[in-house]
């Protein structure tokens, strides 16, 4: 079972995901980590994010695992290390250049093929798992997406700051030439403006558990 959930930054994919993956034993598959990643390794390497040649090379040649709740960039374990000011900067350009989507749209279905997954970002239902057997996107106002990730510690970012990146980061993401941010037509919609996280993660599992529950080809 693949069940993809898309949204813009600041609608609660990630924190969804993970703990619908648990309640409903699916493994979870963070697509934003895998070009975060790529974005993490062309600084170690010092690439400039302009250079799409450099950037393309480091999305086809870089080693991505994930081992237990480890995620290994070419065998190193990162984890806060992917989610800085800097790489916040860079992630969007970076993820707009077609072939490295390509490149980390292979990475994704290799993992899907192996197990039954939740896999989240802003184009699983609609480029990587177009024959998904669940879609979901979730969506909030910009005011509280900004505020959702100014409370989680974006840095020295001021609340304004936040939400003129995060505007920004919608442009691009919304305009992208490939996979770009749009909802599949059969995806259940999900307004998180006011709802917990609980009262989300409690919508999606019931989604997923109503599909299970009804049976499915395996």
């Amino acid at each position: 079972m693949v069940v993809t959930i898309d949204g813009p930054a600041g609608t609660g994919k990630s924190t969804v995901s993970q703990a619908a993956a648990a309640a409903s034993q699916l493994f979870y598959l963070n697509s934003g980590r895998f070009y975060r990643a790529v974005g993490w390794k062309a600084r170690q390497e010092g690439i400039d994010p302009d250079n799409s040649e450099a950037i393309m090379a480091v999305a086809r040649d870089i080693s991505i695992e994930i081992i237990g709740d480890e995620f290994l960039v070419d065998q190193q374990s990162v984890g806060s290390e992917l989610h800085t000011p800097e790489i916040d900067s860079i992630v969007a350009p970076i993820s707009s250049i077609p072939e490295v989507r390509s490149a980390i749209n292979q990475r994704l279905r290799r993992f899907a093929r192996e197990r039954d997954v939740i896999v989240e970002g802003r184009d699983m239902s609609t480029v990587v798992f177009p024959d998904a057997e669940i879609k979901i996107y979730l969506d909030a106002d910009p005011e509280e997406r900004a505020r959702r990730r100014f409370n989680q510690g974006s840095g020295v970012l001021s609340l304004e700051e936040v939400l003129k990146s995060m505007e920004e980061r919608d442009r691009i993401d919304r305009n992208k030439p490939t996979g770009s941010l749009r909802q599949a037509d059969e995806a259940t919609y999900i307004d998180t403006t006011d709802l917990t996280l609980a009262e989300v993660c409690e919508k999606v599992v019931s989604i997923i558990l109503d599909r299970k529950n009804h049976g499915r080809s395996n």
